[in-house]
């Protein structure tokens, strides 16, 4: 048997036994037994440097833009800011760069540098980049190539700074902080309504969802993903209290708007981390960039409360003064070690087709020598370099600091990967940090794919395959696996009251659509009913009321149906039955004929003389209003009295009681009717988010999706309603 050797930390696999230690290590799925290990108390030790890394050449060229641009002056200046971590057995080093993006082969020279300078293998060293639009092209992008007179200067100093880190190792402790900064992110990706679709740079209307249209209310139905709102810090100090560094993490893309080279709010949050915390020593402050690649800064469901004026410098105060009660809080630890792990995969690029393939070349023939100058000639002379590149290596990282998790991506990603990831982790706290180790555009997880815009457009900034997300995340968590010795973590919401009160109602079905990914909706009932999300659905979105639903803060979470339905097949349903839900419209007033339909108990595609239809009114009548009919007369509606306000959740109850039916809208009777045919015996099709004919389905969230087979009273309703 093979004997492993490790230090341990407390929380760790060891344990001892008769005077002896014993350590489970998981190999390949394989559970081995390593006797007689040494629990060592780890040797923790932590350096941290800051190199600067403005060019000394100006104009610099400058990424991060459709257009190649050169700037002349700088705002702030540049760093590579450089934490050095050793517990005695395994040194590695973080880097963040205020860079907009670094490629991987620059990278794994630096790293190959730096093994041969300090001794550190090259797979120890994590290099980022805090993704400031404003710094000189290290790589390649869109319409602008790496600067030349740049990239060999930066090669060198980023060598300076690991070395620079890694001789100021001193006696060390860390800890780790987490607040809520919701006010300081929000989504810039959002959906627009169904049917106006604009056009990509290929020609064709593939854009469903796109970044900023959430400015335009009118032309949308709500955003597309959840937002990450934790501003996360490690805080190394030495053994007497003296600060040696934070590393800070946050899910937010940049503030944009500064003239000249600039390090962005990465650099200012730096800053201003050591003028709070040491203005006058050697501490360093270093702000990663965390799964931004749907986020901005303006919340565009709260326009009341932006305020035009705000700058960088208030924009980066108020999210130190959020760090500072984290880092206040903080315990410390000096009985930690440390753990490492890489994994490379290769992906393929989405290559163009033959006949995109000539369009670009036609293009890129016309424009010569010259640089691209347009959006069109910026998107054919990408396929050219997809079509000759077609796939490309790319590397994941899983780092351990005690029971501190760090996993990293080389791309720009959406929240919910971020969330994904340290939902999964094992260990206690985590953070992701993107664009490390390499620079390979947007990874949309896939179902964002069918919704276009620009974050999916095939091109070095987005040219990933279109299941690269899911294999790279799968990647980082499998990771974190290996350096903590410890499955994943299981990712189901908590129940708070009010889902304990769907429980004790006793459904036969129940879908909490709380969901990362689809197609499978998990029965909550206990009775194995999974549904399947039919495509165009996302996931992952704000639910109502987190604090009846979950427990200990955490967030109920929702569906986004974007077109598609979810189904189910429920065969003991009779003509006496129950439906129990949560909707959040997502559509302007009027802007179809049917504002959309939220449960269907019919044929699929198709209407039959005894199904029961149940939506919301538009433009042809009865506007915001419940609305159902029975059958495939789809003119003979009843409907509600009550409004129902555009994104705002409300809870609607359907109880049908042989051809009687009465529709409950928070607990309040809204329509009583009568229908004049049963199911016939054995009929099990039920539809959510859409009718069974798929006219005019549902756009907006759902959420605690539940079925009975039975009639609610109502008083059960109003005990569901809250």
């Amino acid at each position: 048997m093979r004997i492993y050797k490790s230090n341990c930390w407390r929380g760790s696999l060891c344990c001892r036994r008769g005077g002896r230690t014993l350590a489970w290590l998981v190999v390949s799925g394989a559970v081995i037994v390593a006797s007689d290990l040494s629990c060592v108390q780890a040797d923790f030790h932590a350096g941290a440097a800051v190199v600067d890394v403005t060019p000394e050449k100006l104009p610099a060229v400058v990424n991060g833009g459709l257009i190649s641009r050169r700037v002349g002056d700088v705002k702030t200046r540049l760093s590579a800011r450089a934490l050095a971590l050793s517990d005695g057995t395994t040194r590695l080093v973080i880097v963040v760069v205020d860079s907009c993006m670094m490629p991987r082969p620059l990278l794994d020279e630096v790293k190959t540098l730096a093994e041969k300078r300090t001794g550190v293998p090259a797979d120890r060293l994590l290099i980022s980049a805090t993704h400031t639009h404003s710094a000189p092209a290290s790589m390649g992008c869109l319409g602008t190539e790496a600067d030349p007179d740049y990239v060999p200067v930066l090669k060198l100093k980023l060598v300076d700074a690991i070395s620079a880190a890694l001789g100021r190792l001193q006696p060390a402790k860390v800890g780790f902080g987490k607040e809520n900064a919701a006010s300081f992110t929000a989504l810039r990706r959002w959906i627009r309504l169904p049917g106006k679709n604009a056009d990509d740079p290929f020609g064709n209307p593939t854009v469903r969802a796109t970044m900023h249209a959430g400015s335009k209310w009118d032309n949308v139905t709500g955003e597309s993903g959840p937002e990450d709102p934790d501003l996360s810090i490690i805080s190394v100090q030495s053994r007497d209290g003296q600060p040696i560094a934070i590393l800070a993490n946050f899910s937010m893309h940049y503030f944009s708007g500064e003239k000249g080279l600039s390090a962005d709010y990465f650099g200012l949050f730096s800053e201003g981390l050591k003028q709070r915390i040491d203005p006058d020593g050697d501490f360093v402050g270093i702000m990663s960039h965390g799964c931004s690649g749907d986020i901005w800064r303006k919340d565009y469901t709260q326009p009341d409360k932006w305020n035009p004026a705000l700058t960088i410098d208030d924009y980066t105060s108020g999210l130190l003064d959020i760090a500072m009660r984290a880092y206040q809080r903080i315990v410390y630890r000096d009985d930690v070690d440390l753990g490492m792990a890489e994994k490379r995969l290769t992906l393929d690029y989405r290559v163009p087709d033959r006949q995109r393939l000539e369009w670009a070349q036609r293009i890129v023939a016309e424009m010569g020598e010259r640089e691209p100058s347009s959006q069109q000639e910026v998107y054919a002379n990408e396929q050219l370099i997809l079509h000759e590149r077609q796939s490309t290596e790319v590397v994941m990282q899983g780092l351990r600091i005690g029971d501190i998790g760090i996993a990293t991506t080389p791309n720009e990603t959406y929240a919910i990967t971020g969330l994904k990831i340290k939902a999964n982790s094992p260990l206690a706290h985590n953070i992701v940090i993107e664009l490390a180790n390499g620079g390979d555009g947007y990874i949309p997880p896939p179902e964002q794919h069918r919704f276009g815009g620009y974050n999916t457009w095939a091109a070095r900034s987005a040219g990933l395959e279109v299941m690269a997300e899911p294999k790279i995340t799968e990647a980082c968590v499998s990771l974190l696996e290996q350096v903590s010795g410890k499955p994943r973590r299981e990712t189901r919401l908590s129940r708070g009251p009010s889902a304990r009160a769907i429980a004790e109602a006793k459904p036969v079905a129940w879908w909490r659509l709380d969901e990362f990914v689809g197609p499978v909706a998990f029965d909550s009932s206990g009775h194995d009913r999974d549904a399947v999300f039919e495509p165009d659905v996302t996931f992952f979105l704000e639910g109502p009321h987190s604090d009846g639903f979950c427990e200990n803060g955490e967030t109920n979470r929702s569906a986004m149906f974007v077109g598609g339905r979810l189904r189910s097949r429920i065969r003991q349903l009779g003509d006496d039955y129950s439906i129990s839900l949560w909707i959040w419209n997502g559509m302007p007033d009027d802007s179809r004929d049917v504002t959309g339909w939220l449960f269907s108990r019919g044929p699929d595609h198709g209407l039959s003389a005894w199904s029961d239809h149940l939506g919301v009114g538009g433009s042809a009548g009865h506007s915001r209003r419940l609305i159902f009919f029975h059958g495939n007369d789809t003119e003979a509606v009843s409907a509600g009295n009550t409004e129902i306000p555009r994104w705002q959740w409300q809870h609607v109850a359907f109880v049908r009681e042989g051809q009687s039916v009465t529709v409950y809208l928070n607990g309040k009777k809204e329509i009583e009717t009568a229908v004049t045919t049963g199911f016939p015996v054995g009929f099990d099709r039920v539809f959510f988010g859409g009718r069974s004919d798929n006219d005019s389905n549902w756009e907006g969230r759902l959420d605690e999706v539940a079925v009975f087979d039975r009639v609610l009273s109502s008083e059960d309703v109003g005990r569901l309603s809250h």
